[in-house]
């Protein structure tokens, strides 16, 4: 099984992700590491991705969720995947992928992004991801208002797993 913990900018991806990985003993990979030089730096300078900067981004992803399941290994990733178009391309060809989807107000999602330091991701993107944002119909959805142990306690008990 691979889980995306997916949603914009600031919704915490990254620190619930690899905490529902260390809580269920899975490798954990963050998205942003399979972004190409030229996605970051575009990123970095508060440029906007398009379909075509993300398409070998998600097949890089895609790639690694289907070798995992190959392996017949469990994974967790996290990764924006912000339109069902990108969710499809991740999940061709990987049997079983689950998505957990972190939503919260754009108020505190831009009050986490004005806080980080060192992200390549500037808080100027945040309008252009929920622009480009659409909820998904077959996730889970969690509160990042919520502490992340209670995050990670509630999407385990939702997808029954341990």
């Amino acid at each position: 099984m691979v889980l995306v913990v997916m949603g914009v900018s600031g919704s915490g991806k990254s620190t619930v992700g690899s905490a529902i990985a260390a809580k269920l003993g899975w490798p954990f990979r963050d998205g942003d590491d399979f972004h190409p030089p030229a996605n970051r730096a575009k990123m970095s300078q508060g440029i906007p991705l398009v379909d075509e900067d993300r398409w070998p981004w998600l097949d890089a992803i895609a790639q690694f969720a289907r070798e995992t399941e190959k392996n017949a290994g469990n994974a967790v990733v996290a990764c924006s995947a912000l339109k069902q178009a990108y969710r499809d391309r991740l999940h061709a060809g990987c049997g079983d992928m689950r998505f957990i989807y972190l939503h919260g107000t754009r108020e505190l999602l831009a009050e986490r992004m004005n806080a980080r330091t060192g992200h390549f991701m500037p808080p100027s993107l945040l309008t252009s991801q929920l622009a480009t944002l659409e909820p998904p119909a077959d996730a889970v959805w969690v509160d990042i208002a919520l502490p992340p142990a209670e995050i990670v306690s509630e999407v385990i008990s939702k997808l029954g797993i341990s």
